[in-house]
């Protein structure tokens, strides 16, 4: 890949996005392809959050991978029913119903449908990018040895330590963690877990954890870029998640 350490292209906060979507084996996918070469053999999975690979932040972040030279397929492994952007602001949406319809059972199987096939196109190295939800599967695919380099930013739905530790017996694949200051969903006392199972060199494979002061969980792909705290939270992250697929994607 004709990239070196500092000429990463930064991470966008506006724009068109310039990726296509594609329905592989009935799942839609945002796919962003480099217009360099690029290795044929690997993919990065672009797995969102619970507002899917519909909104504009989603998908230029996709693009952004892209220019640094990774192909990138985006997942819709909600269906076409990703949550509304604007759910936070409503105060009759029933969040809990939504994630009774949007389980494992629902939500995994586009995930491997879309990764069979890639697979018959001939990928042979996956990694995987995985925001709040997205963090969950990124673990799960680690788990079955399925990706060979995680990165995760604010992950949620994860059990801690119980998946931290999992991840360390089970799992093959270097991982990045992308983490902030105020993070319900994983917050201080879980990164520093963290640290203590894969830190210090104890996980072989490679373990890294980025910490964004002043950010608050989704800040990798959703926030206010007038604050510069969260701009640089941002921006860092992905730049991050850029130089750690390169080293051991």
């Amino acid at each position: 890949m004709s990239f070196c350490k500092d000429c990463i292209q930064g991470v966008r906060h506006e724009g068109e996005p310039q990726g296509t979507l594609e329905t592989i084996d009935g799942v839609a996918c945002y796919v962003a392809t480099p217009t360099v070469d690029y290795p044929k053999d690997k993919v990065i999975l672009f797995l969102p959050d619970v507002f899917g690979i519909e909104i504009n932040n989603a998908k230029l972040l996709v693009d952004d991978f892209a220019i640094n030279g990774f192909k990138v397929v985006a997942v819709d492994y909600f269906n076409g029913d990703g949550l509304p952007i604007d759910v936070m602001n409503s105060a009759s949406f029933d969040v809990k119903a939504w994630f009774a319809k949007h389980g494992t059972e629902q939500t995994r199987p586009p995930l491997d449908r879309v990764i069979a096939v890639l697979k018959e196109r001939g990928v042979t190295k996956f990694g995987a990018t995985g925001y709040c939800f997205g963090g969950r599967y990124t673990f799960d695919l680690a788990f079955d040895n399925v990706i060979q380099c995680s990165v995760v930013s604010h992950p949620s739905l994860l059990k801690v330590p119980d998946d931290l530790e999992a991840y360390f017996t089970k799992s093959k694949a270097p991982l990045l963690i992308n983490s902030c200051e105020v993070d319900e969903k994983f917050p201080v006392e879980a990164q520093t877990q963290a640290d203590e199972i894969f830190g210090d060199g104890k996980f072989a494979p490679g373990y890294k954890r980025e910490y964004f002061p002043g950010c608050t969980h989704g800040f990798a792909v959703r926030g206010d870029m007038s604050d510069p705290l969260i701009k640089a939270g941002k921006e860092g992250s992905f730049k991050a998640a850029v130089e750690f697929f390169r080293e051991h994607l």
